[in-house]
């Protein structure tokens, strides 16, 4: 799976580094599995180079879908995040039916925070995860109702 090697070998400048995916190898593993792409992962091509742009994991159920999206990080910080949220949503509006949006972040992660507000999520309870191999992170919970606005 070429994409999915592209996204694990990327590397984010730290304090961004907790993104790279061998920080979560619960997330690379599943990443790595043939079978999830193109039902929970997705790549996202950057349509001026079409290259690798980002990519999407969206877990749907219940009529709620959670995102779990990251760009290549020679794209962030650059004001891309909020239009990359819309056409996730989008493209999660298109393929099922649904009445809310989800995601966790990273409590301290303003400037993903600030994305995900200016695309209509509002922020939640700030609760600890628990991963099976050990060890806790603190996460935000966010979520927006699933109809544009």
């Amino acid at each position: 799976m070429p994409d999915a090697k592209a996204v694990a070998a990327w590397r984010y400048p730290p304090p961004y580094d907790v993104y790279d995916m061998p920080a979560d190898p619960e997330d690379l593993e599943s990443m790595m599995e043939p079978v999830n792409w193109p039902d929970v992962w997705f790549a996202v091509d950057d349509l001026r180079t079409g290259g690798l742009a980002g990519f999407l994991e969206l877990r749907a159920g219940a009529g709620e879908v959670e995102l779990g999206l990251g760009l290549r990080p020679g794209l962030t910080g650059r004001g891309l995040g909020p239009g990359f949220v819309e056409a996730t949503m989008e493209f999660a509006r298109e393929r099922w039916h649904l009445s809310r949006f989800a995601l966790d972040v990273f409590p301290w992660n303003e400037r993903a925070i600030r994305a995900y507000e200016r695309a209509g999520f509002a922020r939640g309870d700030v609760y600890i995860r628990r991963f099976p191999g050990g060890g806790e992170r603190e996460f935000l919970r966010m979520t927006r109702p699933a109809e544009p606005g």
